[in-house]
């Protein structure tokens, strides 16, 4: 099956094969790797199983064949659960043999051991030379629920009748696939299929998913993420799951900082986190959850709220509750995940007040004990879900959930789809409700967080932002070698790209010393000094000639002290910009999410504030100004409260400019910090830069 090829042929041999072969199936049914059999007979598949085990004739009471060749046809589709180098042995013969899956089981393909790298590099070497497909290393294997498919070893796939449903769950952790099925049996959540994508030494979980698009039994994805390797493949699937109308939602584990430690500028520090996770998966239209719970709970809601063309305001949710507690719970809960719990308009009231339900100018619309009664709860919810101020309405039945569900909870299921989406916070714990609604298509929650979280994320989601064709960026002067360009070198990058900077006067040995017309700074010209400051090599305020030579000597004295080995022959002398606020902007190279833009509050201070907007690289400037009103510390330049105005707008446009070093293949990363925001119309000013590059090819 060649690499890229025809999606619904790997669909097939990877999830509705005709024919697998179990290889290195054991006898002894304690053991791990005797599961797949027994689960394949016990879930009635209706495929041909072939056991391979070269030391025995039987294998669980069935006939076993002592290799893949020996077998009376070719799989489609292979699990090896032998070890490491029995893996690398069978995957090579199946590759010749044409099986057109593989899966493995066993790990010890990854860290720096050369066994391990040897195994990695062996099984990259059989998929390149043959159309072979891999799943894994350190796969548990794929289910597919609705063919009776259950090609794994996890042993939470040992329970019977799996849950049936519209939720194509892929996983990069083997384990997570089981405890999602779990989870869904006691939601009342169903499955399409689960996918364990391990080690992903060929196909990732992006490529996977993207293989069941097409089928009618998917309506919606559930991501288990662990990094964001294969991105490229993910924003593919991403964006054909939204032109079909299928919604994702990830939970992604927190990012570790090792890629900021490779960087030398603020922006490393700044997106080397998770804020580059949730910025490319919001920019691919992918919904982040925080809660495991929330993964699952929130897969009937998201279905019902289609992408929005771009970043838009909070949510405004409504709530309705019988019980005062359950309800203050989740207005304090959506409130803190970023929604906007939203009073009754004057015309809401009036339509609940003529449905004899009485409210106050709060938020909260509390039903008491009356709204345990059907009609009570029926009504105010047709009102609510008509009403055009709320987005989503959330309702809250306390106690009667458990003991009453058909007093409590039938009204909520009975008013699903019939006006703006419906969830559910059920306050006791009530799996009679749950189920109950789940099963009317109503997202219903355990807890206020998951409920909030899964709100936040639903509405969070965007369309897909399209990357378009990039023509590399034609940046003069870069240098062959790898390294930090100086300050002066950096500002020839942010010429390229239509980024203001202050001029400067370079001052070499033997040079007249400039008069200076004003308030000054001078700095050493050196790329060994990316963080000048730190290391001495600034003077602020200089004001005349002699106060230029005394910087120069100042400056001298400093770097023999704090940096011995550094003896810049150049300095620079630039006018003092002062500005209304000051700002980093920051492009980044990421190694998995790509290039990525960065705004964030500036100067000395931007990683302790860390108050910024990322998204992926390069932005629009629609994008651009969304960014700008996200910076919290921007938000007084717009005229808050009478202050002054700054130039947002020309901020605006300095993002957008060096986002297009995106295309420029050798700039790992850009930045200016600080960038000053002058007066509104008078533009924006870099006042110091730094680019870093890769070697040239």
């Amino acid at each position: 099956m060649a690499r890229g090829g025809d999606r619904a042929a790997l669909r097939r041999a990877l999830l509705a094969p005709r024919s697998v072969a179990l290889v290195g199936v054991s006898d002894d049914v304690r053991k791990t790797g005797a599961r797949p059999l027994q689960y394949l007979r016990r879930a009635g598949w209706a495929g041909t199983v072939y056991p391979v085990n070269p030391n025995r004739p039987l294998v669980q009471g069935e006939r076993a064949w002592p290799s893949v060749e020996a077998l009376p046809e070719v799989p489609d589709h292979a699990y090896v659960l032998a070890g490491p180098d029995a893996a690398v042995e069978v995957t090579r013969e199946c590759a010749r043999l044409g099986v057109e899956v593989v899966t493995i089981m066993a790990d010890g393909f990854v860290g720096p051991d050369p066994a391990s790298v040897a195994r990695a590099r062996a099984l990259q070497d059989i998929v390149a030379a043959h159309p072979v497909r891999v799943v894994g290393p350190s796969s548990l294997g794929v289910v597919n629920v609705h063919e009776r498919l259950t090609l794994t070893a996890n042993a939470a796939f040992g329970e019977p009748d799996l849950p049936e449903g519209g939720v194509f769950v892929a996983s990069h952790s083997g384990s997570v696939i089981g405890a999602l099925v779990s989870r869904g049996k006691e939601m009342g959540v169903g499955f399409a299929g689960l996918v364990s994508t391990g080690g992903e030494v060929d196909l990732s979980l992006g490529e996977i998913c993207l293989s069941t698009l097409d089928d009618p039994g998917v309506e919606g994805y559930a991501l288990f993420l662990e990094s964001l390797a294969g991105a490229a493949s993910l924003r593919e699937f991403a964006a054909a799951a939204a032109e079909r109308g299928k919604p994702v939602l990830a939970y992604k584990l927190g990012r570790s900082d090792a890629g900021a430690e490779l960087s030398v500028s603020h922006t490393g520090a700044l997106a080397g986190d998770d804020a580059v996770a949730s910025a490319f998966l919001a920019d691919i239209g992918i919904g982040r959850v925080d809660s495991f719970e929330a993964l699952l709970e929130g897969q009937q809601l998201v279905r019902s709220v289609p992408l929005r063309p771009r970043a838009a305001r909070a949510p405004r949710v409504g709530v309705v509750t019988t019980t005062g507690g359950g309800g203050a719970m989740a207005v304090d809960r959506l409130a803190v995940a970023g929604a906007v719990p939203q009073r009754p308009s004057e015309e809401t009231r009036r339509a609940l007040a003529e449905r004899g339900i009485p409210t106050d100018h709060g938020t909260l619309v509390d039903l008491t004990l009356a709204g345990t009664r059907y009609e009570v709860m029926s009504a105010a919810l047709e009102v609510m879900v008509g009403a055009p101020e709320f987005d989503v309405v959330v309702a809250v039945p306390g106690s009667s959930a458990r003991f009453h569900p058909d007093l409590a909870v039938r009204p909520i299921a009975d008013r699903a789809h019939t006006g703006a989406p419906l969830a559910a916070f059920v306050v006791p714990e009530a799996p009679e409700a749950l189920r109950l609604l789940r099963s009317a298509g109503v997202s219903a929650f355990r807890t206020p967080e998951s409920c909030a979280d899964a709100i936040v994320a639903t509405f969070s989601r965007r369309a897909p932002r399209p990357t378009g064709s990039r023509a590399p960026a034609a940046v003069p002067g870069l240098p062959g070698a790898a390294g930090v360009l100086d300050e002066v070198a950096s500002y020839a990058v942010l010429d390229a790209v239509g980024v203001p900077h202050a001029p400067v006067t370079l001052l070499a040995p033997g040079d007249d010393v400039p008069d200076v017309a004003g308030p000054s700074v001078v700095k050493a010209v050196s790329a060994q000094l990316p963080h000048k400051s730190d290391a001495g090599a600034v003077v602020l305020d200089v004001r005349d000639a002699d106060g230029v030579r005394r910087a120069v000597a100042d400056i001298g004295a400093a770097l023999a002290a704090t940096a011995p080995d550094v003896a810049p022959e150049t300095f620079m002398v630039a006018p003092m910009v002062r500005g209304l606020a000051e700002v980093l902007v920051g492009y980044r190279r990421d190694p998995d999410a790509g290039p990525i833009i960065v705004l964030a509050a500036g100067g000395v201070l931007a990683e302790l504030y860390r108050d910024r907007s990322v998204r992926t690289a390069p932005v629009d400037l629609a994008t651009a100004e969304e960014m700008v009103q996200e910076v919290v510390a921007l938000r007084a330049l717009a005229g808050y409260r009478g202050g002054p105005r700054g130039d947002l707008p020309a901020l605006a446009r300095a993002v957008v400019g060096l986002s297009q070093l995106a295309a420029s293949p050798r700039i790992v990363e850009a930045e200016a910090n600080p960038v000053m925001v002058l007066a509104d119309g008078r533009g924006v000013v870099a006042v110091d830069a730094l680019v870093r590059i890769e070697e040239e090819r």
